[in-house]
């Protein structure tokens, strides 16, 4: 589901997927944005902000809503 929302959203809205397990920079990030569970969403706005935090499954309903918050 994120795959699909990823191409329908190119160009509009960034995009990022992360193994937080797996340090480095996907670790710094987890740490900066609370990510305690997987999955966890994290919506950022264009100035670093963040619009919204989906943690657990989520319905596509859900994410698109967020998704659709960036614009």
């Amino acid at each position: 589901m994120v795959d699909r929302l990823e191409k329908e959203y190119e160009g509009t809205v960034d995009i990022l997927k992360m193994n937080v397990d797996a340090g480095g920079e996907a670790g710094s990030l987890a740490s900066r944005y609370r990510v305690q569970y997987v999955p966890t969403f994290v919506f950022v706005n264009s100035d670093g902000t963040i619009a919204d935090t989906i943690v657990g499954e989520a319905k596509e309903s859900d994410l698109r809503d967020s998704l659709d918050g960036l614009r």
